[in-house]
């Protein structure tokens, strides 16, 4: 089955379209004559991980180096397996792309995005502390997801909860659903990406706490097939390069920036855009440290995904390629680790 069908499908239930790379851009068709097409995945609703590849994209660094990407937004899951039937060529999802090697899918990590998780547990007004969503509803992605299962791991480890036990679970495709929920009061707790935590807070909801306070995190990682990486390393390269220069445009171009983070979570109060920017704007990076590799499968380990107690990780390296960013890092003049 065609997973584009899929991906239609979604885009009719959320009211979304396939964004074309050139959003905003006008390009003569010459241009573009001869650059390579890419298709880009990003999920439903964006997300505050995956900014750099906005901003590549709107601003006219990917075809820069040459490439016709095109955004394809559907979910996480759905992402993963187009990728696999290399339907598309990137997809920045880390805890379902981790999750699907350790079951054989022929995928590979080559460019990080963020380095720390931009998770928040967003809560109505009346919730003090995160012991009073105790007998609560929080609304969370599906289980096996990346942002379940970081509020689950954090929950659980550091302050004694246990969905179903201590806490009722609703599971919400995207993140504006969730926002739509709290302000129902429907649920009373939910997971949410930074500028989506900023936008509920702005309605009167309040950011009980980060995850990233509590347990490292890679996220939007960027993977691809490997055969593509094998067959098209040199399209692979362009666009670590047009990544990497998105995040270091994001550092030094604040109003730039702000546009965009505008523009793709739909946030018409600039002061509320310029609070997401300078909650995130340092903490992208290409780098893809093994500390937080290893930390990230060892998230996808868990009885409630599948994984056998007691068994192993197998070599994780299998599952990451760092050559070619460290090979455009060098080529910038940089060393891997640095700025």
């Amino acid at each position: 089955m065609n997973l584009f069908n899929e991906i239609r499908r979604q885009h009719r239930r959320f009211g979304l379209a396939v964004t074309l790379a050139a959003a905003g851009v006008t390009l003569a068709a010459g241009n573009l004559a001869f650059a390579q097409s890419v298709k880009v995945g990003r999920t439903v609703g964006g997300s505050g991980f995956h900014i750099p590849s906005y901003v590549a994209i709107d601003k006219g660094l990917l075809k820069a180096e040459g490439l016709d990407a095109n955004f394809i937004a559907a979910t996480a899951g759905v992402l993963v397996r187009a990728t696999i039937a290399k339907e598309i060529e990137f997809s920045p999802i880390p805890g379902g792309g981790s999750e699907a090697m350790l079951k054989g899918a022929p995928l590979v990590f080559f460019v990080g995005e963020s380095l720390i998780s931009q998770w928040t547990l967003t809560t109505t007004p009346e919730i003090k502390r995160v012991e009073d969503l105790r007998g609560k509803t929080l609304g969370l992605g599906r289980p096996g997801s990346a942002d379940y299962s970081e509020m689950v791991v954090t929950l659980g480890k550091h302050f004694n909860m246990q969905p179903g036990k201590d806490y009722k679970v609703i599971s919400f495709t995207g993140e504006p659903d969730r926002i739509a929920a709290l302000i129902k009061g429907a649920i009373q707790g939910g997971i949410l990406s930074f500028p989506h935590a900023a936008r509920a807070e702005k309605e009167g909801m309040k950011i009980l706490m980060r995850t990233g306070d509590y347990i490292p995190r890679l996220g939007g990682t960027f993977l691809t097939h490997k055969d593509y990486l094998k067959e098209k390393r040199d399209v692979v390269k362009r666009f670590t390069r047009g990544i990497i220069k998105a995040e270091d445009y994001i550092r030094t171009n604040k109003k730039g920036t702000m546009e965009v983070i505008q523009k793709y979570f739909e946030i018409p109060d600039a002061k509320v855009v310029e609070n997401i920017y300078n909650q995130v704007y340092d903490k992208y990076s290409p780098e893809m440290p093994p500390d937080l590799i290893r930390d990230l499968f060892e998230s996808r380990t868990t009885p409630e995904l599948g994984w056998p107690q007691g068994k192993p990780l197998p070599d994780l390296e299998q599952f990451v390629d760092r050559s070619i960013v460290n090979e455009v890092l060098k080529e910038m003049g940089r060393k891997p680790g640095g700025k």
